[in-house]
C-alpha cells in the first residue's frame, strides 16, 4: 500500500517531470518550479525523520499527499492560462514541504517492515511499483498526444484524478504498529518522545554512525541527473509525442532495473559484503556506459541550435531507436543507483527511528542537489556544462561510498548499529535508577 501511494502521487509527478518542462513547450517555468520543490524539500527532508519519530508514520505518510494534487493541477492551470507561472512555482514549493513527509514515512516503511534478508527485494518491489504509476501517468499522456505535437489539458487531467486517489490510500492503512515481520518479530515503531530528545536524535544518528557521511554524495547526485535526462535532453531534441514515448520507455525500464539489481542485492549464494561490492561494481559499469553514449549525442546540439517544438524529433524518424535507447538505459541506472542508496541505508540499521532520520538525510541531501541544477536549468546554463557535472557528480558518488562499504557493512547488523536504540536504553535505564534512588 506505501508503493501505491507513491504510484499515484510521486509516480504522476514523475510522469510529468520525464515530458521535459512538465509538457509545456517553453521549460523555464517548469524548472523554476522543480527548483523550488527541492529547495523546500531539502530543508524540510532533513528534518522530516525527526517529526515521523514524534506525530506517527502513518500521519506523516498522510500530510505528504497532499501537495502533489496541488501541483499537477497547477500545469492545468497554466496550460489553460499561459500567465499561471507563479502558481506553478508556489505549487511547487508547497510539494516540496509535503513530498519530504511522504519519503521519509515511506522510507521508514519500507527498510523497517522487511527482514534483513529481504531488504533488497521490499525495494525492488516498492520501486517497481512506484515506477509502475510513472508508466501509467506517461501511457495517459502518451495516448492523449499520440496524434498532437503540443501537450493537451487531457493529459494534465488524467494524471490529476489519479493523484487524487493517492490522497486516500494513507486513510485505509493498518497502523505500522500492528505490522508483523515475516519472520515473526514486530516492528518497532517510534517512540513519540519529546521534539527536543528527538532533534538530540538527528546529532546521535551521525555520531554514532559517521559513516553516513561518505554516502552523502551519492545521494547528492540521486536526483541531480534529472534535470539532464529531462530538460536538456529529452524536452530539447523531441517533440511532445517523442517524449511522451521516452518518458514510457524511461520508468517502465526503471521496473526492470530495480528488479534486476534487487536480486543482486539479496542474492542467498553471497555473503552480503560481496553483494555491496557487487551491487557497486554494477552502477560503475552503467554509469560510465550511458555518460559516454550520451556525450556522443551531447557534442551536437546546443541551446542556441534546439528548433521549435514542431521540428524537433519524431518517433518516426530514422535517428529515434537510438536515442530513445538511451532513455531506457538511464531509465535501468536510475533505478539501479536509488535502489542501491536505499539497500546501503538498510544495511547500516534496522532500527525504524534510525532509519527515518537516514531517509531524511538521505531525501534533504538529494534534495539540495537537484534544485540547485534545476535552477541552473533554469538560467541558462549551456547544455554541456550541466551534462558534464552530472557525469562527475555520479562518478564521485561512487568513490566516496566505496570506502564506507569496505568499512562499514557487515554481514549481519549487530546492537552496536543501533545508536538510537542504545541512547533510549541509556534514557530508560537512568529513569529506573532515579525511581529506585527516590523510593518509588
Amino acid at each position: 500500500m506505501v508503493a501505491f501511494v507513491c504510484f499515484l502521487c510521486p509516480g504522476m509527478f514523475n510522469a510529468l517531470t520525464g515530458l521535459g518542462g512538465g509538457g509545456q513547450v517553453d521549460p523555464t517555468t517548469s524548472a523554476n518550479s522543480t527548483c523550488a520543490v527541492y529547495a523546500t524539500y531539502a530543508f524540510f527532508a532533513f528534518f522530516s525523520g525527526t517529526v515521523n519519530n514524534k506525530i506517527g508514520t502513518k500521519r506523516t505518510l498522510l500530510f505528504g499527499t497532499l501537495g502533489y494534487a496541488l501541483y499537477v493541477s497547477s500545469y492545468l492551470a497554466i496550460n489553460i492560462h499561459p500567465d499561471a507561472g507563479w502558481f506553478v512555482v508556489t505549487s511547487g514549493a508547497l510539494l516540496g514541504v509535503t513530498a519530504a513527509f511522504l519519503w521519509t514515512a515511506q522510507g521508514a516503511m519500507m527498510l523497517s517492515y522487511c527482514t534483513e534478508a529481504q531488504k533488497g527485494i521490499f525495494i525492488s518491489i516498492f520501486w517497481a511499483i512506484f515506477n509502475l504509476g510513472a508508466v501509467v501517468g506517461a501511457t495517459v499522456s502518451f495516448g492523449q498526444n499520440i496524434h498532437s505535437t503540443v501537450s493537451s489539458n487531457g493529459t494534465y487531467v488524467g494524471i490529476l484524478v489519479l493523484t487524487l486517489l493517492g490522497v486516500t490510500i494513507p486513510l485505509l492503512m493498518a497502523d505500522p504498529d500492528k505490522m508483523i515481520r515475516t519472520d515473526g518479530t514486530r516492528v518497532m515503531m517510534p517512540r513519540h518522545p519529546s521534539w527536543k530528545s528527538e532533534f538530540h536524535g538527528l546529532w546521535v544518528a551521525i555520531i554514532t554512525d559517521p559513516m553516513i557521511l561518505l554516502l552523502f554524495p551519492m545521494f547528492f547526485a540521486s536526483n541531480y541527473f534529472y534535470t539532464w535526462q529531462f530538460n536538456d535532453y529529452n524536452s530539447a531534441l523531441f517533440n511532445i509525442r517523442a517524449r511522451s514515448l521516452n518518458n514510457f520507455m524511461y520508468w517502465l525500464s526503471q521496473i526492470i532495473g530495480s528488479g534486476m539489481i534487487g536480486v543482486v542485492l539479496d542474492s542467498k549464494r553471497l555473503r552480503r559484503r560481496v553483494r555491496a561490492f557487487t551491487g557497486w561494481g554494477i552502477l560503475l559499469v552503467m554509469t560510465f556506459t550511458v555518460h559516454i553514449w550520451a556525450y556522443y549525442y551531447q557534442r551536437t546540439y546546443t541551446r542556441a541550435s534546439i528548433p521549435i517544438d514542431s521540428q524537433k524529433m519524431d518517433i518516426y524518424d530514422t535517428g529515434y531507436p537510438a536515442h530513445v535507447w538511451l532513455m531506457i538505459f538511464y531509465g535501468l541506472l536510475d533505478a539501479m543507483w536509488q535502489t542501491t542508496s536505499f539497500w546501503l541505508i538498510g544495511a547500516m540499521s534496522n532500527d525504524t527511528n534510525k532509519l527515518a532520520i537516514y531517509a531524511g538525510f538521505y531525501h534533504s541531501i538529494q534534495s539540495a542537489g537537484a534544485a540547485g541544477v534545476w535552477r541552473m536549468d533554469a538560467i541558462g546554463l549551456p547544455y554541456m556544462n550541466i551534462f558534464l557535472s552530472t557525469w562527475c557528480l555520479v562518478v564521485a558518488g561512487l568513490v566516496f561510498a566505496f570506502p564506507m562499504i569496505y568499512l562499514r557493512i557487515r554481514d549481519t547488523t549487530v546492537l552496536e548499529d543501533e545508536g538510537l536504540m542504545q541512547r533510549d536504553q541509556e534514557i530508560n535505564d537512568t529513569r529506573a535508577k532515579g525511581m529506585i534512588e527516590s523510593g518509588n
